[in-house]
């Protein structure tokens, strides 16, 4: 079969709407305080169906998925689940035997001093179910999320990942109709990620069960039947992902300048033009508002006359794309703070050789060795990515190199000074952003700026200066007198960056500084790092669990289990992935979980279940995918087609790998 062979389908139909409804929701209104959380919002959830709801904080979907559930009174519309009117806390007791519920935050539903099995043995007494039952089922469920070698381990010792894989099966341990999970995926790292998801596609197909599921991830559209993308207590559009993609006319220009120098030359002109616009390391996505490929084309490039470009090409939007022009369009996105920022090239930092050098860094806790002979270095002005599963040692190693901890062993400088023996002058060159808010959180905007002034000793006119500086950053002059405690999460993340660089640092670390902010405040955040880099040539060393941030970055080192794996640009990463394991093909099937189990049971490891449609990595060559279509023949192929390879593509191959070869060296069952 070759690429875009396709039949006279044009996609995998979600399932059939001929049923009443699992969720019928008619206007529903909630209302905190002068808060406004649901405001009128309508949907329905088909048996046998994953509905996703996809949006930042504030934008309703906890308080929808609590009414749902019947853990939360709604104050205006009509709500049936099952088909019984939800009106009352007597109304709600007669559908809580069929819903699990799965609340936001890593094992929130769990008990940590409980072993993995405790935990569960918990759930199933709670739901009343016979020894036999529970025994059953438990066994199943552990098996089919791996975590049969861990009953025994304390929850609290569990990582990200494997907390969610437990709260699953806690959650699903009675085998209820519905199951509503409020961002199971939030701060897990992107191979638990796809595994959480692979897992609770198999399990719904084969017990029959319905999920409704938030989300603030845009690139887990493709996980779902049908999406409502929420914004403010509203619903800005729902229906299929490829449907939505449709929504907001228009193209993504892809452009790469010639001369690396001119980029922010390039950057400046295009924002007078185009208002979406979002940097990638050396690459330029510009939003056009024109579906016609060449006519997009063609704008960007007048736009750009003058600035060559090594390579232009013109890409689909991706659903976080469109989510920001619907925004947009419909003047929703906020002011528009691109500007504002930027300061003057006097303000640059000199290149003096590394900004940050690791030379075979490791740290032990007892025998635990979190960090192994870590070795990476990193110019001035240039943006670092450190990207690991949860666990890897990222955390470790920016403590490290900040002073908060002592390495065991080797070496970590950092603005040409031994962080352990460097003194006040040269810890005032940096700045650092930690993974927990580094706010106080009952202090206002202006207070929290004026404390972090008064600590690095700027005096009363600096710290005015950078006051100005800060609040036109982060968009937040009309906040000043606020609380820090309530203001949204991309805004409290731009005030602690804010705090973070009142000094004007050389070079800045950032520990998962966009963890839970929705899609427009990581791109107002990333627009703030990619100047500061550009401009003042500060360099930022940053971990994320988001792989379309590592995008962002100009290098990457990625770690496992304590040691650096991989170290390259990501293109360059994604082309050894290439090399190595092939390109990567996106099938649409009739049947998209039996062509996975054909596909896996089949020697193809690469492939993932991606909602109706199944991605796998193999090579590029006509017999390959000949050999491939033969697979997977019963299952009813629509479309095989080429797809660019992403950073969560290259991370969970390489972190599957390794995972498989430690197996393979402990003697267990891969």
């Amino acid at each position: 079969m070759k690429p875009d062979q396709q039949s006279d389908a044009d996609s995998v139909a979600a399932p059939s709407a001929s049923s009443a409804p699992v969720v019928d929701a008619r206007e529903l209104t909630k209302r905190y305080g002068d808060t406004v959380a649901m405001d009128g919002i309508s949907l329905q959830v088909q048996a046998g169906e994953i509905y996703g709801l996809i949006g930042p904080d504030g934008a309703g979907k906890s308080s929808l998925l609590k009414a749902v559930a019947g853990v939360l009174a709604h104050d205006g519309g009509d709500l049936r689940v099952f088909g019984c009117l939800i009106n009352s806390e007597k109304s709600s007791e007669q559908i809580k035997d069929r819903i699990g519920l799965m609340p936001q935050g890593l094992g929130q539903n769990l008990y940590g001093d409980l072993s993995v099995e405790e935990n569960i043995d918990y759930f199933g007494g709670l739901r009343l179910l016979s020894r036999e039952e529970l025994r059953t089922r438990k066994e199943a469920l552990l098996r089919s999320t791996r975590l049969e070698r861990f009953r025994d381990r304390p929850m609290k010792n569990l990582s990200g990942g494997m907390k969610q894989k437990l709260g699953l099966v806690c959650t699903l341990i009675h085998e209820p109709k519905l199951v509503i999970l409020d961002e199971p995926t939030t701060g897990v790292d992107p191979v638990s990620r796809r595994e959480f998801w692979s897992i609770l596609s198999r399990l719904l197909k084969e017990k029959g069960i319905t999920a409704l599921v938030s989300t603030a991830y845009m690139d887990e559209a493709s996980r779902f039947h049908r999406v409502s993308l929420m914004h403010a207590g509203k619903i800005l559009a729902s229906g299929e992902p490829e449907k939505i993609r449709m929504l907001a006319q228009g193209a993504i220009v892809s452009s790469v300048c010639a001369d690396a120098s001119q980029q922010v030359a390039a950057v400046h002109r295009l924002t007078q033009t185009f208002p979406q616009l979002e940097v990638l390391g050396q690459d330029m996505r510009i939003f056009v508002d024109q579906p016609d490929p060449a006519s997009a084309k063609a704008e960007v490039a007048s736009c750009l006359q003058g600035i060559p470009q090594q390579r232009t090409e013109v890409l689909e939007p991706e659903l976080e794309d469109v989510f920001i022009a619907l925004l947009r369009k419909k003047d929703l996105a906020g002011k528009d703070e691109k500007n504002s920022a930027a300061q003057p090239a006097a303000q640059r930092h000199p290149d003096n050789g590394l900004a940050i050098e690791a030379v075979n860094l490791s740290r032990t806790f007892g025998e635990f060795k979190a960090v192994d002979q870590v070795s990476f270095q990193v110019p001035q002005g240039e943006i670092f990515g450190l990207l690991g599963a949860n666990g890897a040692g990222k955390s470790t190693v920016i403590k490290m190199l900040t002073g908060i901890l002592s390495q065991t062993d080797g070496k970590g400088r950092v603005a040409g000074a031994d962080m352990r023996t460097a003194g006040r002058q040269i810890r005032e060159r940096i700045g650092y952003m930690s993974q927990a808010f580094s706010l106080y959180l009952d202090l206002s905007v202006l207070e929290n700026i004026r404390l972090y002034a008064g600590i690095y000793g700027l005096t009363r006119q600096q710290t005015a200066a950078r006051m100005d500086w800060i609040l036109d950053m982060a968009g937040l002059r009309p906040f000043g007198k606020a609380l820090a405690a309530s203001l949204p999460m991309g805004l409290r993340q731009r005030l602690a960056l804010g705090c973070a660089l009142i000094h004007r640092p050389q070079v800045l670390f950032l520990d998962e500084p966009t963890s839970g902010v929705d899609p427009m405040g990581r791109r107002a955040f990333w627009d703030v790092l990619f100047r500061l880099s550009r401009e003042e040539n500060v360099t930022i060393l940053v971990t994320t669990h988001y792989m379309s941030e590592a995008e962002h970055c100009d290098h990457l080192a990625l770690m496992y289990a304590g040691r650096i794996v991989a170290d390259a640009s990501p293109d360059q990463l994604k082309a050894d992935v290439e090399k190595e394991a092939g390109k990567l093909y996106e099938i649409q099937t009739g049947d998209a979980q039996a062509a996975l189990d054909r596909l896996q049971a089949a020697g193809y490891s690469s492939a993932a279940l991606f909602g109706s449609r199944v991605h796998v990595l193999m090579p590029d060559d006509e017999q390959a995918l000949r050999q491939m279509a033969d697979v997977i023949a019963d299952t009813g192929v629509l479309k095989v087609s080429p797809k660019r390879l992403a950073m969560e593509d290259v991370f969970v191959h390489i972190v599957t790998r390794l995972e498989a070869e430690d197996a393979k060296a402990r003697g267990e069952k891969i």
